[in-house]
């Protein structure tokens, strides 16, 4: 489906969704406790609802009821192979198949999109030396086998993902055990993510360095009643609209003391010279003397588009550095991000590892393909906020994928 978005500056507030990182964290804790949990929570992408279809399918009971998810936690021993439909969502998938070798149950996970073309090594390998056996088809994942406790090892600079699903699911093995973390660790916000839901479930760890000592055989005691927080990494497409605002635009519901990496987004807008200003329930975000800068993308790679958005209209050059990694996600974000940009008339130049975007005074509008890329799409209605003509996006309905309602959200705004 396209939309077409009238160009220029927006203003108003609005309140983003619930954290879609937290929400899987939680969801799978509470899964794998020992009583029922409510979790609050304010929308539900496809992510969130591939992260529940999956735990549903290994004997858990979730139920989405008017803001609430009710969950009451797996049933243990459930007998024969279990259907995992992950959808395209990387965290459930990454996240399910440690968990699923941890309970010992044999599954087959059913991803789509360009899911199966994302890696999954070394965290299959891993998984295979120590007791789970893993076999991709040319569209699934067949698992089965059950982890045994030992030593793990996994390098950082490929997917927080991989690190995370571990720290939870040998929490829930018979038998300590150790993962060590080697090389330079990226997304360490999403990591101290799961650390906090850990110990926030009643679980311990420890850890030196880059090392954690997990005791086994711990039930998640996840709490009775949890909500879920506003999610940085949506609200940064608003942060940034604020950015190319001279009245702002203000996001609600977002804590200033969350863990989120993305909560970055704010420090950099700042760096290019947007003017911030807090308040108890929400971030305002207006326009200063924009000036490039260098973004450094290794800890914060889901918020490059819209930031290389604003850098498209600041003055002088933005470099975007480390960002190999956004060439593993929905599309090759490197690669989309530059077609988008370039599409509505922006200076950029795509690296290797980056990205060089030379600013001008306003964009053209014209028509973006989203590549099927929430990010990328979203990101497109951010650039429109200084584009002489209307910007047309083709494929706006993957923004389902973790903002489902951000095309109604964005009419919440006034135009200037």
């Amino acid at each position: 489906m396209d939309i077409v978005i009238q160009s220029g500056q927006r203003t108003g507030s609005v309140r983003v969704p619930s954290s879609k990182s937290q929400a899987h964290r939680a969801l799978i804790l509470a899964a794998l406790g020992s009583k029922p949990s409510s979790i609050l929570i304010d929308g539900i992408s496809k992510d969130i609802e591939a992260t529940i279809a999956c735990l549903n399918a290994i004997g858990a009971d979730i139920k989405v009821c008017e803001g609430r998810i009710l969950v009451t936690p797996v049933k243990r021993g459930c007998p024969g192979s279990r259907l995992l439909s992950c959808g395209e969502s990387g965290s459930t998938l990454r996240f399910m198949l440690p968990i699923v070798g941890a309970l010992g149950v044999e599954a087959e996970f059913l991803p789509e999109g360009r899911l199966m073309e994302r890696p999954l090594s070394p965290l299959d390998q891993c998984l295979r030396r120590h007791g789970m056996i893993i076999e991709k088809t040319s569209d699934r994942i067949l698992c089965s086998g059950r982890l045994s406790a030992g030593e793990y090892e996994l390098p950082g600079d490929i997917s927080s993902q991989y690190i995370s699903g571990l720290i939870m699911a040998l929490s829930i093995i018979d038998g300590d055990s150790t993962l060590s973390v080697t090389g330079e660790v990226q997304s360490q916000n999403y990591i101290r993510m799961t650390e906090d839901a850990v110990l926030c479930s009643g679980m311990r760890f420890t850890k030196e360095g880059n090392t954690y000592k997990i005791p086994g055989g711990q039930t998640p005691k996840f709490p009775s009643e949890f909500s879920v927080e506003g999610d940085y990494s949506s609200a940064s497409f608003f942060l940034c609209m604020g950015a190319l605002s001279e009245r702002g635009v203000t996001v609600l519901g977002l804590d200033p003391n969350s863990s989120q990496g993305d909560k970055a987004v704010t420090d950099i807008l700042s760096c290019f010279g947007a003017i911030i200003s807090y308040s108890d329930d929400g971030i305002t975000v207006k326009r200063g003397s924009l000036t490039g800068l260098t973004i450094d993308a290794a800890q914060i790679p889901d918020i490059i588009p819209p930031l290389c958005a604003v850098a498209a209209v600041a003055k002088g050059e933005t470099k975007v550095i480390n960002a190999g990694r956004l060439r593993i996600k929905e599309s090759d974000r490197l690669k989309t991000t530059d077609r988008m940009l370039t599409a509505l008339g922006a200076d950029v130049t795509e690296l290797q590892d980056g990205l060089v975007i030379k600013g001008k005074p306003e964009l053209e509008g014209g028509k973006v393909d989203s590549s099927n890329d929430h990010r990328i799409a979203m990101s497109a209605a951010v650039a429109a906020c200084r584009c002489s003509g209307s910007v047309t996006v083709m494929g706006s309905e993957c923004v389902a994928k973790s903002y489902p309602r951000f095309w109604d959200d964005l009419t919440l705004l006034e135009m200037i």
